[in-house]
C-alpha cells in the first residue's frame, strides 16, 4: 500500500490554476523527485501535501487514512516532517537548540539530547553543536533544517530543494545521507540539481503547469521526448 496518495489534487487561486487533478503514489521507503520548471505547481503540491496550502478539491491519503482536511501539525504528529525551500532556523538560538525544538514535537523527552547529537552527526554538523545557528553559512543552515526534520523520525521527510546554497563538498554529503536513509524513511524530494536527482531518486515525478506531465525511473524521464521538451532538452536544471 502507498503510504502517500493524492487523487485529483487540485488548487485554484482565483483564475491561477497552480495545481491541477494530480493523481500520485508514494510507496513506503522510496526515494521520489519531484522536478519541473518554475512555476509548475511543485511548490503549491508539495504545500498541499504537508498542510500548509487547503486544496481546492481532490483527496489526500496518509498511511491509508484521509487526511485532507488535517492541519500540518497533526500531519507532523502523524509521521510526516517538511523542510522549507527558504531556511526556517532560529539564528539567535544554538544549533543544539533548533534541533532541539524539533525534537520535542516526536521525541520522547528523555531521549531528545541522544537523538539531536545524533540527527547533527548525520548531516555533518556535530562538530557545531553549540555554535549560533545564525552563525552558520548559508549552505550549513540547509544542513541544520534536514537535521530538524531527520530528529523527528518521520515516516514522511519531505525536502524541498536542500541543495540550494550548499557547496560541492556539502552535496556529495547530502548525497550519501540520503543514499543512507533509502529504505528506512520515505523521502519526497524537489530538486533542482540534476545531477542529485538521477543519482538518488527511486522514480521521478515531473510537473508541468500544474499537471503531471510524466512519471517513471530516472532513466525513463531521462528519455522521455515530452520531459526533454517541457524542462530537460535545453540542459535547464532549474527547478
Amino acid at each position: 500500500m502507498s503510504l502517500l496518495r493524492t487523487r485529483g489534487l487540485s488548487r485554484h487561486f482565483g483564475g491561477l490554476i497552480a495545481v491541477e487533478g494530480v493523481d500520485f503514489d508514494l510507496e513506503e521507503g522510496e526515494v521520489r523527485a519531484l522536478i519541473g520548471p518554475n512555476g509548475a505547481g511543485k511548490s503549491t503540491l508539495v504545500g498541499m501535501i504537508s498542510g500548509r496550502i487547503p486544496p481546492s478539491r481532490g483527496t489526500i491519503e496518509f498511511d491509508g487514512v484521509e487526511i485532507t482536511s488535517w492541519p500540518a501539525h497533526k500531519r507532523i504528529m502523524a509521521g510526516m516532517s517538511y523542510t522549507f525551500q527558504i531556511t526556517s532556523v532560529f539564528p539567535g538560538l544554538p544549533v543544539r537548540e533548533n534541533v532541539a525544538l524539533a525534537a520535542r514535537r516526536r521525541v520522547p523527552q528523555g531521549e531528545v539530547t541522544q537523538a539531536v547529537e545524533a540527527a547533527l552527526a548525520r548531516v555533518g554538523l556535530g562538530e557545531r553543536i553549540d555554535q549560533e545557528a545564525g552563525d552558520l553559512s548559508y549552505g550549513h543552515q540547509r544542513l541544520l533544517e534536514i537535521a530538524m526534520g531527520l530528529v523527528q523520525r518521520p515516516r514522511l521527510l519531505i525536502l524541498d530543494e536542500p541543495t540550494q546554497g550548499l557547496a560541492e563538498g556539502e552535496v556529495a554529503q547530502f548525497k550519501a545521507l540520503i543514499r543512507d536513509l533509502a529504505g528506512a524513511t520515505t523521502i519526497l524530494l524537489i530538486e533542482h540539481n540534476m545531477q542529485v536527482v538521477m543519482e538518488v531518486a527511486d522514480r521521478v515525478s515531473v510537473l508541468n503547469f500544474g499537471e503531471m506531465l510524466a512519471q517513471g525511473t530516472p532513466e525513463e524521464i531521462r528519455a522521455n521526448a515530452e520531459v526533454q521538451a517541457a524542462y530537460l532538452g535545453g540542459g535547464d536544471a532549474a527547478a
